[in-house]
């Protein structure tokens, strides 16, 4: 990239495969961008946000890691509304049957996609980024990703609708994992 290509009044715009846990996206795409200094900066992501952890294939085990959870965690706290956090907690320690709910789409409902993705912007700022100009993150949505692929269901990342009660365990555990401060993979 060359910096007299882009001036201070111009809009750029980067695609992103998906946006897991946002460290690429810090510490490079945005670092980068903003080194040109545009007005905006805008990324759109060929996938839904990642909300959930994976265990069929790709490592993706540890809830707090993605950026679209601290963001949604973020929010609860801004709002006042952390007891939920512990309230699903609670009902994940001593749910009889831990593999029956997605207790974590409590959390994600409170918020619009773009509440979400506004604080996901935010929190995509490097903090040592001498650059002020806006930031903006467009997902693409889940209906939008069934229609480009109608027949592929494999969505449960997105929408945490995971095809088998193992998914639910691996989710649970990775929220209790997060709760406790704990790094592990959650299978």
């Amino acid at each position: 990239m060359t910096k007299d290509v882009v001036g201070p009044e111009d809009t750029l715009v980067a695609i992103d495969d998906s946006i897991v846990r946002g460290t690429t996206l810090r510490e490079s795409i945005i670092r980068s961008l903003g080194e040109l200094n545009p007005k905006k900066i805008i990324i759109v992501s060929s996938a839904p946000p990642v909300l959930y952890p994976d265990c069929y294939g790709t490592d993706i085990s540890q809830l707090g890691r993605f950026i679209a959870f601290r963001a949604a965690v973020q929010l609860l706290r801004e709002q006042g509304n952390e007891n939920l956090l512990e309230e699903i907690q609670e009902q994940y320690l001593h749910a009889t049957d831990p593999e029956a709910a997605n207790l974590v789409k409590q959390i994600y409902a409170l918020f619009s996609p773009e509440e979400l993705a506004r604080k996901i912007a935010e929190l995509s700022r490097p903090a040592d980024l001498a650059w002020d100009g806006e930031i903006q993150i467009i997902y693409q949505t889940l209906e939008g990703l069934h229609q480009s692929i109608p027949h592929h269901t494999g969505d449960w990342y997105f929408s945490g609708d995971y095809p088998t009660p193992g998914g639910l365990n691996v989710l649970r555990t990775s929220y209790l994992n997060w709760c406790a401060g704990s790094e592990a993979r959650a299978y």
